[in-house]
């Protein structure tokens, strides 16, 4: 995808994700990229294919919503929501997030994503997510627990 601008980059990745293709969306990654966010860490390239392909696989209810907020010939920041039903409580989310895409050639090389992570562990997990959302310990123990619920823990 050589000549592809970060700006075509991300509007492909949330086209493939609103439509559910996590094939199309790994494919946007180079072999070396990196993945990071505040549930599952720090990803390598195969783990973040293989998190949004178990993401994208069990989603019932899955909106995407995205928009291009700032881009330059390597970067490009998407201000993206994801409305969806967590699957451990059966909760409604609505996530806010914001990403920044770093790339090369028409693929993405680093991939960050940031949220309130006490915003959305209230809404996803509830009372535990209120009281204790905030604390560093519990964030590391929600993330251990998604990392291990799709395998890669």
């Amino acid at each position: 995808m050589t000549g592809t601008t970060p700006r075509a980059v991300a509007e492909a990745f949330y086209e493939a994700f609103a439509a559910r293709d996590a094939k199309a969306m790994g494919e946007l990654y180079a072999d070396d990229a990196s993945f990071e966010d505040p549930v599952f860490g720090r990803l390598d390239a195969r783990q973040a294919r293989f998190m949004w392909r178990v993401l994208v696989g069990r989603a019932t209810d899955l909106a995407i919503s995205y928009d291009i907020a700032a881009d330059d010939t390597a970067t490009v920041t998407t201000k993206w929501t994801a409305e969806y039903t967590f699957g451990q409580t059966g909760r409604p989310v609505v996530n806010e997030v914001t990403a920044v895409m770093t790339c090369r050639d028409g693929l993405i090389v680093d991939h960050r994503d940031t949220f309130d992570f006490w915003k959305w562990s209230r809404q996803a997990l509830g009372t535990p997510g209120w009281l204790l959302g905030w604390t560093p310990f519990f964030r590391a123990q929600v993330g251990a627990r998604a990392r291990k619920g799709i395998g890669l823990g």
